[in-house]
């Protein structure tokens, strides 16, 4: 086959391309994840060491009443921003669908607080949800002096703050994902409604939504991830007060880690929001590639 060494010339070429890629996916993740999970099976302290406890750190983690607040917070905090922003998200994708003049301008105003870090959201959140100097004090200064909005300063709703700053953060990236899914059902589904006098409304809820499990299935994946993950938004804006009111699973990491000088539970603490990760993420992905499935069959 006079094709045949060109085509494994190819295939070596490529190989060596993704190489790099590869180690770093076998050390830098892998690894270091097979790694954080032994440590937490350790009685690491100040340093790793290989005494093996067995599950000792994770009984001591269930145990631990700051870390039982934080993964409270986190739920609160998860199911409220995950809902939030998709429902805000898909309500503005919803307007701009319906071909705007604006269109990419408003795109470009609800996706520019994606852009920012969460460094920077939270910071800016803070200031003005500050009652010292922020929405509290503005309204003040319009004539209303018994005005209120301390909800960053009180225990009992500060974890709502946090939820108004993670949803104003993610819904322009819904936002894009449920317009990418819009722009993908077909025309004459809206015109067979149209003809039959179907509501728009009507047509959006029994028709148009159920078409977007992929999309609400990957928006659903990215913003659990973030989720999970949180730690910038709650040091910027509260780091972790009053209290614990606002304390997260990743704030409670890094605090062990850096501060504490107890690694072994520090491990047990991110060993135990990566199987959340995957627990959240493995169904969502079976569920998707299933749909692909059966669409191919189609």
């Amino acid at each position: 086959m006079p094709g045949f060494p060109r085509r494994l010339t190819s295939r070596a070429a490529a190989g060596l391309a993704l190489l790099p890629a590869l180690t770093i996916l076998l050390v830098a993740h892998l690894g270091s994840t097979s790694w954080t999970i032994w440590i937490s099976l350790t009685s690491s302290r100040m340093l790793p060491n290989s005494n093996f406890v067995g599950l000792r750190q994770y009984e001591t983690l269930l145990n631990n009443d700051r870390w039982l607040v934080s993964a409270q917070n986190l739920a609160v905090f998860g199911t409220l921003m995950v809902v939030g922003s998709l429902l805000v998200g898909l309500l503005l994708a919803i307007a701009i669908d319906q071909r705007l003049r604006v269109e990419n301008t408003l795109r470009s105003i609800f996706l520019y607080p994606f852009s920012m870090s969460f460094v920077v959201t939270g910071l800016a959140w803070q200031w003005m949800l500050n009652p010292t100097h922020g929405i509290q004090k503005l309204v003040r200064g319009w004539g209303f002096e018994t005005f209120q909005f301390d909800w960053i300063v009180r225990q009992e709703t500060v974890i709502y703050t946090l939820v108004f700053a993670g949803i104003w953060h993610a819904a322009g990236l819904v936002m894009a994902i449920m317009l990418a899914g819009l722009r993908g059902i077909d025309e004459e589904i809206w015109k067979a409604s149209r003809v039959d006098g179907i509501p728009a409304w009507r047509t959006y809820v029994s028709i148009v939504i159920p078409m977007l499990g992929a999309s609400f299935a990957t928006a659903g994946i990215l913003l659990s991830a973030s989720v999970v993950r949180l730690y910038d938004l709650a040091v910027a804006m509260t780091n972790g007060g009053p209290g614990l009111a606002s304390e997260v699973p990743a704030k409670f990491v890094m605090d062990h880690l850096f501060e504490r000088g107890n690694l072994g539970l520090a491990a047990a603490a991110a060993t135990s929001m990566l199987v959340t990760v995957v627990s959240i993420a493995a169904p969502l992905l079976y569920a998707r590639s299933r749909a692909r499935t059966a669409e191919t069959r189609r």
